[in-house]
């Protein structure tokens, strides 16, 4: 095959338009299909631009490059699909009735008179279209070749727009990009550890970061002010709900400020994001609920605000009725809870057991439900309503005749998040979440801020206090007397920005008295000696005059996938694992040889059969 030689590209495929016709151009890129018409060859030329239409036409003969000292047109023949090819010809308009409108290229051709082939390729595992009916698991196990569909090359421009425009946005705003180590010290931050084996110290390991979050407080410490670093993070965990093993955050943290000061500084950052990347000026302040308020109405810490049907309490309106479920629950100090689906009382009975069992799957004991019709409630739990109680249940519902009923009864956690997520499943139903993206406007991008989190969750197994965010994260100032007193009713200075029901970043005013610090370890029952052990150096740098600070981190895998409107993170990610943390395409993980577990002080034992 030859070399380029001389050759240089002109522009890319994708990029030629009418402005070019008459011009010669030098294009390269693959052979998306040929298409033999008698005399006429037809080439598709790709690259990540887009397609170029290339005419080789056998009269006259062109005594232009050659291979193997074939003619131009000869060559042509020759060509199947992701040859890579370097060619040069005219820039031609497209002769009437075979333009093609939909195709950025697709007013002119371009007429070869040299061709050089660069790369021929082996039959293909599936073709390079957009719409393969390819496995994934085939096309992880060539992602070199499934990268080259327009979709995804598109996918991972678009990541290059959006970490483009973030960069410049917080140097912009007087954030300083700073590298944070990717070998530290193992600590707990609610999932387990990748861990790295040190050859010079042995025994000793090193931990990669599940975030940069004690190196960036301790740059706010040193007197940065304000840092920020698009970083690659670590979790060992299960990969349930679209996760990877490794992940990319976009981190910023930021001296002498509260709540207000970081959130308003982030919505000009996403909203400079989506101006740049797609072209959409979102609103200059976006909605804010409490998490009391988000879990009350919707169910859940991260709810979806583009559709209503939200959960109304009617604890009270069921403290004395007939049914055993509804009364005991209210007496106990639990909740009852109802949701109308508008218009679902012709849901079918298995749809209406699916939602049962989805409820049951969050801890739910199950799902009442009621249908309005004109003659009534129909439902199996009807009989234990009278008529006054059905009607003040309706009102305080919403319900009118043609809706659903949906009822959760336990503690508060499980009833909204079961009845949250049910919500979830029925506006899918419904058609009132959208199945695609309006990516051109902001109407397709519902952004609210969830605040003011309880600072401690309490697990009854361990009979002890959980930190809801991390245990540097800052109780609210009123609420610091009860740390002393009922920390079960300390809420913190944390929030969590939301797009389209899904979290997209989450941060907090971090503690900065080393007496607040101490007593919230207390508090989550890590001694002195433990919190030495695994943050000594933040306790330290905390003691020699901290500045208020705070952040947030943003997952940017997250927020390109919501852009594009995939439900998949792997399709924004170059080269992602499956589920059960494993590259396809690399075979990573793999077994290590014995020279370099000697080397590493390390054996080897197999898991024990059971």
């Amino acid at each position: 095959m030859d070399n380029l030689g001389d050759w240089r590209k002109s522009t890319w495929c994708g990029s030629v338009g009418e402005s070019d016709i008459g011009s010669e151009l030098t294009l390269m890129g693959w052979v998306q299909r040929r298409r033999d018409h008698g005399g006429l060859i037809f080439i598709d030329l790709r690259d990540r631009q887009g397609l170029v239409q290339l005419v080789f036409n056998p009269e006259p003969a062109s005594e232009g490059s050659v291979n193997d000292g074939k003619g131009v047109h000869a060559l042509a023949h020759t060509l199947r699909s992701e040859f890579v090819l370097a060619v040069k010809g005219i820039v031609s308009k497209r002769p009437e009735e075979t333009e093609n409108p939909s195709l950025k290229t697709g007013m002119i051709e371009v007429k070869v008179s040299e061709l050089k082939i660069l790369s021929s390729a082996n039959a293909l595992p599936f073709q390079i279209d957009d719409d393969t009916d390819a496995g994934e698991d085939v096309r992880l196990k060539h992602r070199f070749l499934d990268l080259r569909r327009p979709v995804l090359q598109q996918s991972l421009m678009l990541r290059h727009k959006v970490s483009m425009a973030a960069r410049n946005y917080l140097s912009d705003n007087g954030f300083l990009d700073i590298e944070t180590p990717m070998l530290t010290k193992s600590t707990p931050e609610g999932a387990r550890d990748f861990l790295v084996p040190s050859r010079m110290n042995a025994g000793h390991f090193y931990a990669l970061p599940q975030s940069p979050q004690l190196f960036k407080q301790i740059l706010m410490i040193s007197g940065f002010d304000r840092y920020f670093q698009i970083t690659r993070c670590f979790r060992d965990e299960d990969l349930r709900a679209d996760r990877q093993p490794e992940f990319t955050q976009i981190d910023a943290e930021m001296s002498f400020v509260g709540t207000e000061d970081v959130m308003g500084c982030m919505e000009g950052l996403i909203g400079h994001v989506f101006k740049e990347a797609l072209g959409v000026e979102l609103d200059a302040s976006f909605a804010r609920l409490t998490y009391d308020e988000a879990v009350g109405r919707f169910g859940l810490d991260a709810p979806d605000v583009r559709f209503g049907m939200e959960l109304k309490d009617i604890t009270e309106l069921v403290k004395g009725c007939g049914l055993k479920v509804f009364s005991s629950v209210a007496a106990s100090g639990g909740i009852v809870k109802v949701i109308t689906a508008e218009g679902a009382a012709s849901f079918s009975r298995k749809e209406l057991d699916g939602l049962t069992e989805l409820a049951k799957t969050y801890g739910a004991k199950g799902l009442a439900w009621v249908k309005l019709n004109a003659d009534g409630w129909q439902s199996p739990i009807a009989k234990f309503f009278s008529d006054e109680e059905k009607k003040a249940i309706e009102e305080a519902a919403g319900a009118q005749v043609g809706d659903l009923m949906l009822f959760g009864a336990d503690k508060a956690t499980v009833a909204n998040t079961a009845l949250g997520r049910v919500r979830l499943a029925i506006g899918k139903r419904l058609g009132l979440i959208p199945e695609a993206i309006d990516s051109s406007t902001k109407e397709g991008f519902s952004f609210v801020w969830v605040t003011d989190f309880p600072m401690f969750d309490y697990d009854e197994h361990e009979k002890r206090y959980n930190a809801v965010h991390h245990p540097f994260t800052s109780p609210r100032d009123e609420d610091m007397e009860l740390l002393k007193t009922d920390p079960a009713k300390v809420y913190s200075k944390a929030y969590d920005l939301v797009l389209n029901g899904q979290e997209i970043g989450g941060g907090s005013i971090r503690i900065h008295d080393p007496k607040v610090q101490a007593k919230v370890f207390e508090l989550l029952n890590i001694g002195k000696d433990e919190a030495s052990s695994k943050f000594g150096f933040l306790l330290d740098a905390l003691s020699y005059g901290t500045p208020p600070h705070g952040g947030i981190a943003f997952g940017l895998d997250r927020i390109l996938s919501i852009m594009i409107g995939s439900d998949s993170i792997r399709d924004v990610i170059a080269f992602p694992k499956t589920q059960k943390a494993y590259c396809m395409m690399s075979e990573a993980p793999s077994e290590i040889d014995s020279k370099q577990l000697e080397d590493l002080f390390l054996r080897v034992t197999k898991p024990v059969q059971t």
